[in-house]
């Protein structure tokens, strides 16, 4: 057995229109966009009357994709649960950047949230939180050269 590499991060939205701009305007690729529904991905998720859109974005290096999903049924009757830094489980998307301050300056123009500060770790990375749209936290990375 042999692990490859991460083939995709997905992540589900609420609403897709603001979050595929939110990620278009980071610099992603929009690779395509298409509906699921039916008993295999039924089969898959562990869902019953699933209908949703999903969108995939690719990395500017190729490395990995961003999948965006929005279910139309069956929907999540607790809405957005805001997560912090802290909470348990799956917490954020972690980015390599250049130029991490035009980065942050450019989604918070767009609504996004800066955690704290944008910080320098040992003269070698620059690093900082976002929040985005629908709560996901954002991590940005800059090597420091």
């Amino acid at each position: 057995m042999k692990i490859h590499r991460i083939d995709h991060v997905g992540v589900i939205v609420k609403d897709l229109p603001a979050a595929k701009v939110f990620f278009l305007d980071l610099g992603l690729e929009m690779l395509g966009e298409t509906e699921v529904k039916g008993e295999w991905v039924e089969q898959i998720i562990g869902l019953n009357d699933v209908r949703e859109t999903v969108v995939m974005f690719g990395m500017p290096d190729g490395q990995a994709t961003l999948e965006l999903v929005k279910f139309h049924t069956p929907s999540d009757e607790k809405g957005i649960q805001e997560s912090f830094a802290n909470t348990l489980g799956i917490q954020h998307i972690a980015f390599a950047v250049e130029d991490i301050e035009a980065v942050v300056g450019k989604l918070k123009k767009k609504g996004a949230e800066l955690f704290g500060e944008i910080q320098n770790y040992k003269n070698i990375y620059k690093l900082c939180y976002v929040r985005g749209p629908e709560g996901i936290i954002l991590e940005f990375a800059e090597k420091i050269k």
